[in-house]
């Protein structure tokens, strides 16, 4: 086992800012996947997401690096501007937070809670991200902007799988949701910093499949809109970073429905009494979607990650009414 001196400081960083997440063996979660199942929690942070982890360590290092910084820029979906707003408030300085027009209130909220001013640029996330990289332009080097994803931010979401894969049982898979990528970069980066055996699959939306599009592909795919309500997936623009590690540690996609990740929403409740945003219990959709199609034969154990539970209070309602898929 080699934890590499980037690993521990994002690991001492990330430790200042929060506790460990629990990891849980649900025994409902089991007997729904036919295979013990194991639960990382990081619905559990202070922003109710796995963003923080590899927000505050790539501002606190940014910091490090220019300390004259006083203003930070970013486009999100919500859990990574939450990040980053809580990163910029623990240092005392200034963020503006970019959202596509229509997006989630209860997000909104909470960014500006942290302190981040909010504002609505373009429909979707990337055009959203334009529009930050054009209010850092006119900054004139008065602002920087905070990545998506970047080296920095694998190493701070990477804590989550040093943490999930040393405190459960051997993994034989472990599922990941797949946004922008920082989540399962950081698990591949844990995984190999561990020396483990552990298959990664990537879990994205029907309705965003570029990832998935891109690693069948072998190159980078973009899509034309990435239309699905895990609005913390819904990419159409694949990072080129996050697709070289991808491709040399995941095995395999799985793509699920609008309908499995209702279902896993509602199994969330269900089998652990967890709040679970779209995203956040996206991979447990595809774990449900191997169950279903005899993929998880020859698992001992297997492991999801929880990764968000900031859904507005209707959509989730609505989710939880809805009748079980027959």
């Amino acid at each position: 086992m080699t934890i590499d001196a980037a690993l521990e400081d994002a690991r001492r960083i990330v430790g200042e800012a929060m506790a460990p997440t629990p990891q849980i063996a649900w025994p409902l979660l089991s007997r729904r996947l036919g295979v013990e199942t194991w639960m990382k929690h990081d619905n559990h942070t202070p922003i109710g997401a796995f963003k923080l982890r590899g927000g505050i360590v790539h501002v606190t290092r940014l910091l490090r690096a220019r300390p004259e910084v006083r203003h930070l820029i970013a486009a999100t979906r919500g859990n990574h501007g939450q990040a980053v707003a809580f990163a910029a408030r623990r240092h005392g300085i200034a963020a503006t937070i970019v959202v596509p027009r229509g997006n989630s209130a209860g997000k909104n909220a909470a960014m500006r809670a942290l302190g981040a001013e909010v504002v609505e640029g373009g429909a979707d996330y990337q055009a959203a991200r334009d529009h930050a990289a054009a209010m850092v332009e006119a900054a004139g080097g008065r602002a920087v902007m905070v990545p998506a994803i970047s080296p920095d931010i694998a190493d701070g979401t990477a804590t989550q799988s040093l943490e999930f894969l040393t405190a459960a049982p051997a993994l034989d898979r472990l599922y990941v949701a797949v946004g922008m990528g920082s989540g399962i970069c950081g698990a591949v980066r844990a995984r190999d910093a561990l020396g483990l055996e552990t298959e990664i699959v990537g879990v994205v939306a029907e309705g965003a499949p570029a990832y998935a599009l891109s690693f069948a592909a072998g190159r980078r795919i973009e899509t034309e809109q990435a239309t699905t309500f895990a609005d913390g997936i819904a990419c159409r623009s694949p990072d080129p970073w996050a697709l070289e590690v991808i491709g040399r540690g995941v095995s395999r996609f799985v793509t699920v429905s609008e309908a499995g990740l209702a279902e896993a929403v509602r199994a969330c409740h269900a089998d652990t009494h967890n709040l679970a945003e779209g995203a956040g219990a996206a991979a447990l959709a595809g774990a449900m979607a191997d169950a279903a199609a005899g993929r998880l034969a020859g698992c001992r154990r297997i492991g999801v990650v929880l990764s968000g539970g900031n859904i507005d209070a209707a959509l989730y309602a609505g989710l939880i009414a809805a009748p079980a898929a027959a």
